[in-house]
């Protein structure tokens, strides 16, 4: 465990060869082991599923499963019909046997690819297996999952290197846990002999106590965006809710009820089959992000490194990609300025970083994630659309994340925040929405709310038996 940028993914990476390291010495199995590659540390048994997702999102499902060592025939070409069938296999055992292996890895949603590199790494054959969040993306369904393969590795004699932020899972499937900071080791401990306050005081070399919050009964505030009859198929079906003026709103859901296509679709970056789109009571059209933006709304995609970043450009360019008009007289835009806003934002969320013209693909995962919602504040958006928002962040940023969102709200923005953890729900919204099946199927408030409420809810179009037609004579 670790704040951001405190050496967690480094370390991983050079264990597996993808980060050379500049002294030093590691011994895996009682043998020096010096990897110069990815490669290299598999053969000696060592595998690792990243942070951030590494699928070729061109190749099938199959094809991603076995890169490293794709079936072939006595003739040295693939064997597709052995690769289809141990791609069913390796599917299956992350509870994914639904799919179809031929499907190229794009059309995927962010949690079954990330639920794939795991598969991808459950088929070789490892001694130490790294994890560096692997539950960022994945709901408590998809969490059972990993949990009872990592249970069945270890049983096996398979040691799991496993990075977290939630202390939920480390208290639950850890035996020991170690706290680093600034690159260092600063303390090890038995996982049963520890408390939460102390591996927080010890991330952060500080104390970190929760802001506490009270949801607000918003419901004579004005609404600021409405959805009516929404339909972007098929993950979108009849959709309709209300976000109110200062309302922080939730959507709870599994992975792939269509929360996140939600979002894209009011955002227009998927737009609408059919349904109403309404922006302070005013009926508008939205067929392109930039439509969107003009209007007030921003959003932050599930997928930083691939949709929320220009990840070699500066701090200072992502910060203020949504604001050139604000930064810019007679078509020049005005640097000075820009530095100056962005220094002060990323002041006021911590960001750990050298200086404004630093690459942001340099920064730790949760620091770029705060860049992006930096982007929105700059831009003074009034309807915040928000997916994962503190995936991949830590304690401290979290909280760092949650008093903005709040302070936000109280000034009267709107905002609305797709999570796969339910605490995190309970802990930031006035009301939350159950989605399954690509609609809502139920709201809750403080008074009624609970997470097996809400599960049991998400899971209601997989629950309920499907009646068939029967075929005409």
């Amino acid at each position: 465990m670790g704040s951001n940028g405190a050496g967690k993914s480094t370390l991983a990476k050079i264990l597996c060869g993808l980060t050379p390291r500049n002294s030093g010495d590691i011994v895996f199995n009682n043998v020096p082991h010096s990897p110069v590659s990815k490669q290299d540390a598999s053969s000696a048994g060592i595998v690792i599923v990243m942070q951030e997702l590494n699928i070729i999102p061109t190749l099938s499902i199959a094809q991603n499963l076995y890169f490293h060592d794709l079936p072939t025939t006595r003739f040295g070409i693939i064997d597709r019909a052995r690769l289809h069938s141990d791609a069913q296999e390796a599917l299956a055992r992350v509870k994914l046997g639904h799919l179809n292996p031929n499907l190229t890895a794009e059309t995927l949603g962010v949690g079954q690819q990330q639920l794939l590199e795991i598969a991808a790494a459950l088929t070789q054959d490892c001694k130490l297996l790294i994890l560096d969040e692997p539950t960022a993306a994945l709901t408590d369904p998809e969490i059972e999952t990993l949990f009872e393969q990592i249970k069945q590795l270890t049983a096996q004699g398979v040691a799991i290197l496993y990075v977290s932020h939630r202390m939920e899972e480390i208290r639950r499937i850890s035996d020991r846990v170690t706290v680093m900071r600034d690159g260092r080791r600063i303390s090890t401990y038995d996982t049963k002999d520890v408390d939460q306050k102390t591996l927080v005081r010890e991330m952060a070399g500080k104390e970190i106590w929760s802001t506490s919050h009270t949801p607000s009964d918003l419901s004579e505030a004005p609404v600021t965006l409405e959805v009516r009859k929404l339909a972007n198929p098929p993950l979108v079906q009849d959709l309709s809710l209300k976000l109110r003026k200062g309302e922080i709103l939730g959507i709870a859901g599994l992975v792939g009820s269509g929360r996140t296509e939600c979002l894209q679709t009011i955002f227009g970056a998927t737009p609408a089959d059919s349904g109403e789109i309404l922006v302070n009571g005013s009926s508008v059209s939205i067929k392109h992000p930039s439509d969107a933006v003009r209007l007030g709304i921003g959003m932050i995609p599930e997928d930083r490194k691939s949709e929320g970043l220009l990840l070699s450009q500066s701090i200072r360019a992502n910060a203020t990609l949504a604001s050139h008009d604000t930064f810019s007289s007679l078509g020049l835009i005005d640097q000075t300025k820009e530095t100056l806003e962005t220094q002060s934002a990323c002041g006021g969320f911590s960001v750990k970083h050298d200086h404004s013209e630093q690459a942001v693909q340099e920064l730790s995962g949760g620091n770029q994630q705060k860049i992006v919602l930096i982007r929105w504040i700059l831009r003074d958006s009034e309807i915040l659309l928000l997916d994962e928002p503190t995936r991949g962040v830590d304690v401290a940023a979290k909280e760092s994340i949650y008093t903005s969102l709040r302070e936000l709200a109280a000034k009267g923005k709107s905002i609305l925040i797709v999570s796969s953890e339910l605490l995190e729900l309970m802990t930031l919204c006035d009301r939350i929405l159950a989605f399954s099946g690509g609609q809502v199927v139920q709201e809750f408030t403080p008074d009624n709310w609970s997470q097996e409420a809400i599960t049991e809810a998400a899971f209601k179009a997989y629950l309920e038996p499907t009646i068939d037609k029967a075929p005409n004579k």
